[in-house]
């Protein structure tokens, strides 16, 4: 069990085969009249702590919230977004580093980091250099699990491509856009990018409950190798812009610069999932697609063994994946007990009231 249930909830990032990828420029716009306050410290200093304090204070007063949660520890957060306000708070720290572009006017640095005793960690200094190398070197470790895994899982995908008919998938895509969406706008509509999933210490989770609370129609796309549904998204993604849709792109951690997992159309209400054995869309949906419809499945069966190795080997790469994120995860919570005892408690607690106090003026409609 998470020990956050908001009903709209993201990963800031993922670990995939080609490293951390995280889409921070998607956050806030800036030119938009946006606000970012960005965290800056070490693991263990109160950063997630003062991040649910914001989004408590937010849902006491009746502010919609977004959820950014942490895929080496989905328990974390990484981020709160409040759109009504169009302001956010986000761990600026590695993996996910955030720096200012434009200075007091649009961010602002919140520095935790002030807060600790530099010289006690310093005594400690080759400890935590070792601890931090070897966080660093298994998630590295993790990354190659992930690799291998997506290269058998890609492998499929492409076994399934030589049987499937491109053609009819992007008529039946056609055929959804005409419906759903109506003609063009004569505008593009604009795109987020999130993850909806990623492979985690918990094992993999997907927040199926965001897709349900933005989007009371979904398309559930059945298919078991990825080939049809790659296909069918790319193109309705490509027509949702074309038709001047905002919409939310959610990519596969596994193949995060080239396959969408999950098209989400917040202002119809509408969503697309790509449902199969490693995330199972086992809950009601508006219609399911089967990608059997495109395929041959007479020949497909015949690579029927090779298929089923495929999916057992990446099975087991991804358990080992899950566990070694586990090992990491044991490693950076040494990480944070360094900090948690260099950390002044009370200078913290009143930089985390200050940052609710801002927010709250906001909410308000007060100057803060």
């Amino acid at each position: 069990m998470l020990a956050f249930q908001a009903p709209i909830r993201f990963f800031l990032g993922a670990n995939t085969p080609a490293g951390f990828v995280g889409y921070l420029d998607d956050l806030y716009d800036g030119r938009d009249g946006w606000q970012a306050y960005i965290i800056k410290s070490g693991p263990g200093t109160g950063k997630s702590s003062m991040m649910r304090a914001v989004l408590d204070t937010m849902d006491e007063m009746g502010q919609e919230t977004e959820v950014i949660c942490c895929s080496s520890d989905p328990n974390s957060l990484d981020g709160v977004i409040v759109p009504g306000l169009k302001m956010c708070v986000i761990d600026g720290t590695a993996p996910h580093v955030i720096e200012p572009r434009y200075w007091g006017a649009v961010e602002q640095i919140v520095h935790l980091g002030g807060c600790m005793d530099a010289v006690q960690l310093h005594k400690r200094a080759a400890e935590i250099i070792a601890a931090s190398d070897a966080n660093s070197a298994l998630h590295a470790r993790c990354r190659k699990f992930l690799g291998a895994a997506a290269s058998l899982l890609g492998d499929s995908a492409r076994i399934q491509g030589e049987y499937t008919d491109t053609a009819k998938v992007i008529r039946c895509a056609e055929r959804i856009a005409m419906r759903e969406f109506g003609g063009s706008a004569g505008k593009t509509g604009t795109e987020k990018r999130r993850f909806l999933s990623a492979v985690t210490p918990n094992g993999l989770i997907i927040f199926h409950e965001t897709l349900q609370a933005l989007c009371p129609r979904i398309y559930a796309i059945e298919d078991d190798y990825g080939a049809a549904s790659r296909i069918l998204l790319s193109e309705l993604r490509q027509r949702a812009l074309n038709a001047g849709l905002d919409i939310i792109s959610c990519a596969c951690p596994l193949s995060p610069h080239d396959k969408l997992e999950h098209l989400l159309i917040p202002s119809l209400g509408l969503g697309f999932t790509t449902s199969n054995p490693w995330h199972k869309a086992d809950f009601p949906v508006y219609r399911r697609i089967h990608a059997a419809r495109f395929v041959d499945t007479e020949k497909l069966r015949l690579k029927r063994q090779l298929l089923s190795f495929n999916r057992r080997a990446a099975r087991e790469l991804l358990d080992e994946a899950v566990s070694i994120s586990g090992e990491a995860k044991t490693i950076h919570d040494t990480m944070e007990q360094f900090n948690i005892s260099a950390m002044d408690w009370q200078q913290a607690e009143d930089l985390t009231r200050w940052l609710c106090t801002v927010f709250a003026a906001a909410a308000l409609g007060s100057p803060s």
